[in-house]
């Protein structure tokens, strides 16, 4: 049976899709070659802050062949380099209801192309979907779209529907066509996002050696770490986290040790910085929709 979503939940959607789309129009803007990426991280999520909502997660700048999981640890002193292409990705909260997008922003000319080109599969994506439809087919659009510009979409990595306190819920939106017999139903909330590299690009990230965020996955522990897991579920519930916020949150002397015993005792997961396999730069493209009858409406686009 199709459920529309009820009237509060839409709401709060709503607010977290203008504030979304607020900050998203400004990216371009802000993002500057050689600024501090923790510079451009906590300038995101402070405006989110300001205007009434929560981070969803660490917003995510994934740098050249860095495809996403990327936010800066604490203290990071790295920068966004001379001639690189930027995906600047991150989520609004409201009352737990979510959104997500993502922007690229290409300081390279040679890569205008490939940031119009997951743009471009992004709107045919969107133009799409509608109650019914089968993810796999809106994988083929978007897929075609990006071939079509001479590029390779990225095909292990998908867009994701979106319930309440859940950025990932089991359904996706591929970015290729593939055996995926899920269907698109009216009232449910997928973030649509088309990944592409260049040709010469393998098409598959990999993990990086590396994670700085993570998630909150089971209360039992070891009396030790007990008083830093209650922290992490009462503050950031089962969304994703910067250790960078607990350093400034949560202080005890102790942190860095807790927090290894945490991940040790598998209290909770880690995301890698997930990386392009062959080291190919790549651009993202990303919107929140709630799917109607005969369409579906673009939260993060307001």
């Amino acid at each position: 049976m199709l459920v529309r979503i009820d009237n509060e939940a839409y709401q709060c959607y709503r607010k977290a899709g203008e504030i979304a789309s607020s900050i998203r129009r400004i990216v371009p803007s802000i993002t500057k070659e050689g600024m501090k990426i923790l510079d451009l991280c906590e300038k995101i999520e402070k405006l989110i802050f300001e205007k009434g909502g929560r981070p969803a997660f660490p917003c995510n700048i994934g740098v050249n062949e860095v495809a996403a999981h990327y936010t800066s640890p604490f203290e990071d002193d790295s920068l966004i380099p001379k001639d690189s292409i930027v995906k600047v990705d991150f989520g609004v909260e409201v009352s737990g209801y979510i959104v997500d997008t993502s922007i690229t922003v290409s300081f390279n000319k040679e890569l205008y192309l490939m940031v119009k080109a997951v743009d471009e599969a992004l709107m045919e994506a969107i133009k799409f979907i509608k109650d019914g439809v089968k993810a796999r087919e809106v994988g083929k659009v978007i897929e075609n779209k990006i071939k079509r510009y001479g590029f390779k979409p990225i095909k292990n990595l998908t867009g994701h529907k979106i319930d309440r306190y859940k950025l990932h819920t089991g359904k996706v939106i591929p970015n290729v066509s593939e055996i995926n017999g899920s269907k698109i139903e009216v009232g449910e909330v997928y973030a649509i996002e088309p990944f592409a590299t260049t040709l010469d690009g393998a098409g598959v990230v990999v993990n990086g050696s590396k994670a700085y965020i993570f998630r909150f996955q089971k209360e039992k522990c070891s009396k030790e770490i007990e008083g830093l897991i209650k922290f992490i579920k009462e503050n950031y519930s089962n969304l994703p986290f910067a250790f960078r916020w607990l350093k400034k949150s949560y202080l005890n002397k102790d942190l860095d040790k807790l927090f290894k015993e945490a991940l040790s005792q598998k209290c909770l997961v880690s995301y890698p910085v997930l990386i392009e396999a062959k080291f190919k730069p790549v651009a993202q493209a990303e919107h929140t929709v709630i799917v109607e009858k005969n369409g579906c409406e673009i939260l993060t686009g307001y």
